[in-house]
Order: C-alpha cells, then structure tokens, then sequence
C-alpha cells in the first residue's frame, strides 16, 4: 500500500524490548511518532501545541513504527491474524477531551491494511505528560499465526 517500515528500534532509554510474544499473542513497548532520523513528528500536548489533525498523524506513524517492531519480532506482517487491543496514551491539554479522534489515525490505517482483522478493543486516554513530550504513545496486543 506504499507504507515504508523501518528497522525496530530499542529503547535507548530503558531495559526492555520492541515486542513479547507469548504463545499467539505478541505484546509490543510503548511506541511513539519517531521519525527514522531521530526526534518525533510533533512534540506537545494536544490542545496547545499540536492540533487534532497534527496528532492523527502521529497515531498513524505510531502505528508504522508498532508494526515495524512487530514485523520485526514475528517476520512477516501477514501472520497477523487479528488485531486485539491498542492503549493510546494522548499527551493532553488539561481540558483537551477529543483523544478518540487522535487515536483513530492509529485504528483507521490497521483497518485499512487488515480489514475485518484490524478491528480492536482500544482504550484512548489523556496523559499529563509523555515522554520526550511526544504527541502519543500506543502499545498493542495482537494475535498471530502459531
């Protein structure tokens, strides 16, 4: 579909993984918006800083980048079998309220890459902060292929 993966990357700032797979399920670390350069997309709080628009773009890198770390723990994306869950974390305003629009740059594109399969429970929340002020952070829980 023209999407560019890039290499999984490990935290530089802690001591864990991309990704965990246990049986058919496959857990994935906190992601954010970086870009393959380093530094993010944006950096802020929605509803100050970056706008809805901006953060749904963000979500939608997220993604990319989660499913970089998946391909890079399973081998090849059409092993996914279903989508589970997604934990969006929102770097918001206090009175910012809208984080399901962020979080559905992340859903709308496993949708359109997996279909019924991309489907998910999905929980979008608002954080006080993230970290290196990154729009958002996503982990996600995902059935595979034995």
């Amino acid at each position: 579909m023209g999407y560019q993966l890039t290499e999984p990357r490990r935290s530089a700032v802690g001591n864990f993984v991309p990704a965990v797979r246990t049986g058919n399920l496959v857990y994935t670390a906190g992601t954010g918006p970086g870009l393959p350069g380093g530094g993010f997309l944006h950096v802020g709080k929605l509803g100050a800083e970056v706008t809805i628009e901006q953060g749904y773009d963000c979500a939608r890198l997220t993604m990319l980048n989660l499913l970089s770390n998946l391909k890079g723990e399973i081998g090849d994306l059409d092993k996914v079998k279903r989508v589970v869950k997604l934990l969006c974390m929102v770097n918001a305003a206090p009175d910012f309220t809208d984080t399901p629009l962020v979080a559905n740059g992340a859903s709308d594109l496993l949708v359109s890459l997996y279909g019924e399969r991309g489907h998910h429970a999905r929980s979008a929340v608002g954080m006080s902060t993230l970290p290196g002020s990154m729009p958002i952070e996503i982990e996600m829980i995902v059935e595979v292929e034995g």
